[in-house]
């Protein structure tokens, strides 16, 4: 389709659901339906539908969307990680990488799982909270790790095995995978929050 015309939603086209070819309203369908529900801090869609966030730029490519779109929606709704640490997981990739929309995003669902404002703080600052578990200290550590040096050492990975099974440390490896290139394409893609292009207070930069 031509998308001259489109308004932009940072540096690409922002797609009405009128505007959309079979493929992508079929991809548009699946996002809105398992995606609509949950504790959100920010909306799924503008009050024209079209989707916000990283969905919008998953339309341009719906062959690569769709895989992406169920990649995410394993990991958020079937995997073997707490809510809590999945959360928390998210929510240290979003720090790292001053992605302001994916920590506004996962605030919310942070504290529906049940991350305390004290938590949230300490995360925010780049600490470890007190509170959290063994298991969740060295899920938060391997995350960092992953992140900041792409490697995990030989200490860290035999601390974690004796907390986690094999298939959830792979999940913890899918997880930053994910939401490491959702940072990146928000950021590329100048993805702005809904209210605009600011950082809300208290979150990371963008």
């Amino acid at each position: 389709m031509a998308y001259g015309t489109a308004p932009r939603r940072g540096r690409i086209p922002w797609l009405r659901p009128d505007d959309l070819d079979a493929r992508q309203r079929s991809l548009y369908d699946q996002i809105v339906s398992s995606r609509g529900g949950g504790a959100r801090s920010t909306p799924l869609t503008d009050a024209h539908g079209r989707l916000e966030g990283p969905f919008n730029a998953m339309l341009l490519r719906p062959d690569l969307g769709k895989l992406l779109q169920e990649l995410g929606a394993a990991i958020r709704y079937s995997g073997a990680l707490t809510d809590r640490a999945r959360e928390l997981s998210i929510l240290e990739v979003a720090r790292i990488r001053k992605s302001s929309y994916e920590w506004f995003a996962h605030e919310a669902p942070g504290r529906a799982a049940g991350l305390t404002e004290a938590e949230l703080t300490a995360l925010r600052s780049g600490e470890t909270a007190p509170g959290l578990s063994r298991a969740e200290t060295l899920i938060l550590e391997t995350v960092r790790s992953l992140v900041e040096s792409r490697d995990l050492s030989d200490d860290l990975f035999n601390q974690l095995e004796q907390e986690v099974e094999p298939e959830v440390f792979f999940e913890i490896l899918t997880l930053v995978g994910y939401y490491d290139f959702l940072a990146m394409s928000l950021k590329a893609l100048r993805v702005p929050l809904p209210d605009g292009p600011e950082s809300p207070e208290g979150s990371p930069g963008a």
